[in-house]
């Protein structure tokens, strides 16, 4: 049939010492320094944490975050003071006793951001959209901190 010859050989085995970079490495990124803690920490602690973009415009305050999952109904925003909070949860789906995975990389549970705004800002004008799994929320300025435009006119100046 054919002519070519099977060799079957063992490596041998690696001492125990050898250091391997991509072993370290793997070990010390999956490292957490808290994970003693955990049993002290409540059984709902928050690990689903979303990532937030927060832009300043000429007009106001854009916040985004990606909140794939979270319902509308689940989503708390409040806006006290200078001061606006959201916070939400994301539940988990329903598990099978006969299901078994091999890997589980996504997060659920309730989180809480907030984050501290100049005090020029106008809380009745403030709005909220989800689409998409992207929450926007818009917080804009007081009239009276706008950038105002300043005409510049040629000739003598005026004396002050």
């Amino acid at each position: 049939m054919s002519n070519i010859a099977v060799k079957k050989e063992t490596l041998p085995a690696k001492p125990a010492a050898e250091w391997e970079p991509a072993r370290f490495m793997r070990q010390f990124f999956g490292w957490d320094p808290f994970r003693e803690m955990s049993p002290l920490m409540r059984a709902d602690a928050s690990s689903f944490v979303p990532a937030f973009e927060v832009k300043e415009t000429p007009e106001g305050y854009v916040f985004k975050a990606d909140l794939p999952g979270v319902k509308e109904s689940d989503l708390n925003l409040s806006l006290t003071g200078n001061r606006l909070t959201v916070s939400g949860r994301r539940d988990a789906e329903k598990e099978e006793k006969n299901d078994t995975f091999y890997a589980f990389e996504r997060s659920f549970g309730s989180f809480t951001r907030s984050f501290t705004l100049p005090v020029e800002i106008d809380p009745n004008g403030a709005r909220a959209e989800m689409k998409d799994g992207v929450l926007t929320v818009f917080v804009p300025r007081t009239p009276a901190s706008l950038p105002k435009k300043i005409a510049v006119k040629s000739g003598t100046p005026s004396p002050t």
